[in-house]
């Protein structure tokens, strides 16, 4: 179990910070309230990895060895994207996710303007979270965890992972926010799906 809880801690942690979910948690803390933005956040990272395990749990009647290569594969070629794309980054490339969060809020900030209550804010801040992180590959990469890994370990581990960045990026967002090197993210988000590569491929099926 600690060893699924540290994988999803770590792959959730380092993968989501800077990412278009992060930045979303940013822009909106800037325009309202900080604990309600945080509340429709985590509830909505919390409810993708619930899903994410039982999707995860859905694929474990496979064949074992199936599923150990196929999670060997996926982490490969996680790593691998993510080392190009980061390579192919300046180093002070964020704009383009920055601007997607930017564009998501201000479109759902027109629907707003005529519900500014606080569950409004929880409930934007909510589906714009989950929108953002469905299909992510930090829930592909959750799902595979699932499926070979202690389930309890991966959710409880994967949450926390979530929510310690979308409070960093809810408290400390504006200040850090120009500071994030998205080519620093990737080559780092890159070389530890390398490493969870080689620990599923020494742990064996």
């Amino acid at each position: 179990m600690l060893t699924a809880f540290t994988a999803g801690l770590l792959l959730i942690t380092i993968s989501e910070l800077g990412d278009k979910t992060f930045f979303i948690a940013v822009v909106m803390s800037m325009r309202h309230s900080r604990r309600f933005v945080l509340a429709g956040a985590v509830a909505a990272l919390a409810a993708m990895t619930v899903l994410s395990v039982m999707l995860g749990q859905a694929i474990a009647f496979l064949p074992k060895t199936y599923i150990h290569y196929a999670e060997i594969a996926l982490f490969v070629c996680f790593g691998i994207k993510l080392l190009v794309d980061g390579w192919k980054m300046p180093s002070t490339a964020q704009s383009s996710v920055v601007d997607e969060a930017k564009t998501a809020v201000e479109h759902s900030e027109l629907s707003l303007k005529q519900h500014k209550s606080n569950w409004a804010v929880i409930l934007e801040s909510f589906i714009l979270t989950f929108l953002a992180e469905w299909g992510d590959r930090t829930q592909i990469a959750t799902i595979a965890l699932a499926a070979s890994n202690n389930t309890l370990g991966v959710t409880v581990g994967a949450i926390l992972g979530h929510a310690i960045c979308a409070l960093i990026a809810v408290v400390c967002g504006k200040t850090i926010a120009g500071r994030i090197s998205e080519r620093a993210i990737a080559i780092l988000g890159g070389v530890l799906f390398f490493l969870f590569a080689a620990v599923a491929w020494w742990e064996g099926v």
